[in-house]
């Protein structure tokens, strides 16, 4: 079997695109495939060829392109991790918007903005790709409405009861201030930290799909890890995370409609996030993504490894 991908990086998460995935992924809708996908063997068994150990890692991030719902979009997707398919993904978003325009799927103008529809399986979402003399300088992820869900719920961890803030941005977060544990959000600490967001997404329960520990560097300027899956650490200051906090902190009236949150990840790079006025929070998260491979896997049938292993 041979598989060619298009490699991204997004604020240094990765981002592996399958635009003709060679296997069947049946369903009408996005939502539908990636319910027959966690249960078929041999769309799984893909996502693990592509990443898991020796084509991937632990912290390999990907998404098989698909049709969407209807016209009304011009793509789909079905993103997955190391543990399987997530329900959004705000750093794949972006990737995906600057290859839809880059690859010439979607048309955009050589100096302005297009909108890339794409279908996932928490609903429709936007990257809205900015162009400058041809070249994409800019990536927003027009997001899910968003939504504040629970106020300082009290966890169990190793290191005492914990706070966190619970929303929803595509996908559930608890949220806990990095400063109340005693942990930086550094590179340093990030062993730490992992095993802090496993501890607090375990003691939630299976419908969180990851921990945000965060630190303020400022007024509406704020650092995260977020660990989701089981342990694994975004290196973007992730999408669907940031759209979480911006729930949040409009909830708590920290953020108001028109302003900045300025949101570093644990490795430097940056998301600019804000909302619209309006009766529900559709966060509007801006960041890029750049190319950085294109290959063709290929799976020998005689290769006892297929398909492949994972060390955490």
């Amino acid at each position: 079997m041979r598989v060619r991908t298009v490699d991204y990086h997004t604020g240094g998460e990765p981002f592996r695109i399958v635009p003709v995935p060679p296997v069947e992924i049946a369903g009408r809708t996005v939502a539908e495939r990636r319910r027959f996908a966690i249960g078929d063997p041999a769309v799984d068994g893909l996502r693990r060829i592509l990443c898991f150990e020796p084509r991937g890692h632990a912290d390999m991030y990907g998404g098989f392109v698909v049709p969407p719902d209807d016209d009304g979009a011009t793509l789909g997707v079905l993103f997955w991790h190391k543990d399987g398919f997530s329900t959004a993904c705000g750093h794949g978003t972006i990737a995906l918007g600057a290859w839809a325009v880059r690859s010439g799927l979607a048309p955009a103008p050589e100096d302005g903005a297009a909108d890339v529809v794409i279908d996932v399986p928490s609903g429709r979402v936007t990257a809205r790709v900015h162009r400058s003399s041809g070249r994409v300088t800019a990536v927003d992820f027009v997001s899910v409405p968003s939504h504040h869900i629970a106020t300082a719920v009290e966890v169990p961890t190793s290191r005492g009861v914990v706070l966190a803030d619970v929303s929803y941005g595509g996908a559930m977060y608890a949220q806990v201030d990095a400063a109340t544990v005693g942990l930086p959000v550094t590179p340093s600490a990030h062993q730490e930290l992992i095993a802090l967001g496993r501890e607090v997404k375990r003691a939630l329960g299976e419908e969180f799909y990851g921990t945000i520990l965060y630190e303020r560097l400022g007024p509406l300027h704020h650092r995260n890890a977020t660990v989701f899956a089981d342990g694994e650490l975004d290196r973007s200051p992730c999408g669907s995370g940031t759209a979480a906090r911006v729930a949040t902190l409009a909830a708590t009236g920290e953020l108001a409609p028109g302003e900045v949150l300025v949101h570093d990840s644990i490795v430097g790079s940056r998301f600019t996030a804000s909302y619209p006025a309006g009766d529900v929070v559709r966060p509007v998260i801006t960041g890029m993504a750049y190319p950085t491979g294109e290959h063709e896997f290929v799976v020998d049938p005689d290769d006892p490894m297929t398909p492949g292993f994972v060390l955490r």
